[in-house]
């Protein structure tokens, strides 16, 4: 890991409690736990926004090939 950098976090009373029985339950530190969390969160958000790029793009391509299929253009390829 690289370095690290401290950062303070004020909770409500109920989550403070969920996150100290979280990381009882799963035997990790609050810290450890947290961080896994973020970044389960932050693939999810960045796999949502590689999607939406990709349909931003999906069909783009289409007619570049104008009247000729992927077969044709196959058919026709000499090795």
């Amino acid at each position: 890991m690289g370095a690290t950098v401290r950062k303070n976090f004020i909770f409500d009373k109920q989550t403070a409690l969920h996150l100290e029985e979280l990381a009882k339950e799963t035997k990790q530190s609050m810290t450890a736990l947290i961080q896994e969390m973020i970044e389960e969160r932050y693939k999810q958000i960045k796999a949502k926004k590689r999607l939406k790029a990709f349909n931003r793009i999906k069909g783009s391509a289409s007619g570049l090939f104008a009247d000729k299929s992927i077969q044709s253009i196959k058919a026709n390829y000499e090795l």
